[in-house]
């Protein structure tokens, strides 16, 4: 499938009521389409981490989709770092499309204006505070993450978010960038239980924070303990794909999941597939 063909994709792909279309973008990035809306989360399409921090975040494959060929309502983001808030990806998205929104944290606001997004687009939700999105269905809930410190500001709020979206008879989970920290268990629990969970699954150690300040996320025996304990349906392991000196073999993630939860549905989304999830009622 071309760049340009992945549009054109999402546009013909119809969504039955209990069910969404769910395309992976690379690393946290995916494409999720409702019945009255397009909705894009941390796309990286672009060589930018590469370009500021050097050739040890070369990509290991180009993006799926050119961010000006894109067409969509709102784009979730869920940290500043490069390769959630990527400049060169949101600005041509946003200037393709006018009438789109952008949902924050506040530690975004000032990078979004400065790239020429205005104020009344970004949209800084409160934490653990549903609300739903003017003109759709789509309601959700931004919630607190830790990478490595659930971080918070007095003015700018929480600085990492995770986001429950409830559309159409489904509850999606796409968990930014975390590891496990007192009471995120809990916290999930008082929440609406995800259907389908996209979690970052690349571990972590001290040669990478060390050599290339890379900030990790879960390790596989983590996910694999907290897919059992939030009682996921589906769960895409997520961050593992984009940089190859930022990624584990994805047979460990296999294991810890058949050791720990061995009945975990699971989906290793490719760049560019789609997962077209159906929730079974009853």
């Amino acid at each position: 499938m071309t760049t340009e063909g992945l549009m054109d994709h999402i546009a013909r792909t119809p969504v039955i009521p209990d069910s969404l279309a769910i395309w992976g973008m690379g690393q946290m990035g995916a494409a999720v389409k409702g019945p009255d809306a397009v909705a894009f989360f941390d796309l990286c399409l672009s060589n930018i981490v590469e370009e500021v921090s050097g050739s040890w975040w070369s990509r290991a494959y180009p993006p799926p989709a050119l961010p000006e060929t894109l067409r969509g309502h709102f784009t979730f983001i869920t940290h500043e770092h490069l390769d959630h808030l990527d400049t060169q990806t949101v600005k041509p998205l946003a200037q393709a499309n006018p009438e789109m929104r952008f949902i924050a944290p506040g530690w975004c606001r000032q990078i979004l204006l400065d790239l020429g997004i205005a104020s009344e687009r970004i949209i800084i939700p409160q934490a653990l505070a549903p609300m739903t999105l003017p003109g759709t269905s789509l309601r959700f809930t931004a919630i607190p993450a830790a990478h490595y410190e659930k971080e918070y500001d007095e003015e700018k709020g929480y600085r990492w978010f995770g986001y429950i979206v409830e559309w159409n008879g489904v509850t999606f989970y796409h968990a930014g960038d975390t590891i496990m920290f007192p009471d995120y268990v809990h916290m999930l629990a008082m929440l609406p239980k995800a259907d389908v969970a996209l979690i970052p699954v690349n571990g972590r150690d001290y040669y990478r924070e060390t050599d290339a300040n890379a900030t990790g996320n879960l390790l596989p025996f983590e996910a694999a303990r907290l897919c059992l304990d939030a009682g996921w349906d589906l769960v895409i392991p997520g961050h593992n794909d984009l940089y190859p000196n930022n990624t584990i073999p994805f047979s460990e993630i296999v294991h810890a999941l058949n050791t720990v939860s061995p009945r975990q549905k699971y989906k290793i989304l490719q760049p560019g597939e789609l997962l077209y999830y159906v929730k079974a009622n009853g």
